[in-house]
């Protein structure tokens, strides 16, 4: 029986093994890639159609086969992708207790409960609720993250936003900005989801309104 995903294994470690750009690049030199690929899978999802995103997920896909094959030629604690799937699965097990166990959850809220008890007790050696949040996502979504830890600790927003006139420097800026963060938190809303919605609108139109100018030159 046909095994793709095992194919597509294969197909990377050949493609290691005989194509002169894959065979020099290294995970620190893949990362551009990797950044690349998530946000045409997160724009598939958003504007585009079940096949657009069928292809990204498979492009995505391809990095990560491409970090595990670099990893698994590694000298220093080599793994592979059957070490990424095993510890994959086993985690998911771990934070579905009541999935897999004898736990109980019948709501969302419920869920979270048993996946953060889960994580915390996986990540002991934590010290704060911030150990493991990226500084390197995208400013709004790094900002979402902190905020949602932050409260788990009663803390918010400091000072609070300005609005209109009352934006005198970037300061003040960031400040409007994290309260808008933070409104967004609170009712449930993604602001990163929000703004590239609203950036792909304006995209919109500046196109439609190209096409119109193109049509009254001609």
């Amino acid at each position: 029986m046909s095994d793709p995903l095992r194919e597509a294994a294969e197909t990377m470690r050949a493609v290691r093994d005989r194509c002169v750009w894959t065979a020099q690049m290294t995970h620190r030199e893949l990362v551009p890639y990797l950044v690349e690929e998530s946000a045409e899978v997160v724009d598939a999802v958003e504007a585009g159609t079940a096949a657009d995103l069928r292809e990204e997920l498979g492009d995505l896909l391809w990095q990560v086969l491409f970090h595990a094959e670099i990893a698994s030629r590694s000298s220093d604690e080599p793994f592979d992708i059957d070490d990424v799937a095993r510890g994959l699965t086993e985690k998911m097990v771990r934070r579905h207790p009541h999935v897999f166990a004898g736990d109980t959850a019948e709501t969302p809220d419920e869920v979270l409960v048993l996946w953060n008890a889960a994580k915390a007790a996986e990540k002991r050696e934590r010290r704060s609720v911030l150990d493991g949040v990226s500084a390197h996502m995208p400013p709004l979504a790094h900002a979402q993250k902190v905020l949602g830890r932050a409260r788990r600790v009663g803390v918010g927003p400091v000072v609070p936003a300005p609005v209109g006139g009352d934006i005198r420097s970037e300061a003040d800026l960031g400040d409007a900005l994290l309260a808008l963060v933070a409104l967004a938190g609170e009712r449930g809303w993604d602001a990163e989801r929000a703004l590239r919605e609203r950036v792909r609108a304006v995209a919109a139109d500046v196109r439609r309104a190209e096409a119109e100018s193109g049509d009254l030159e001609e």
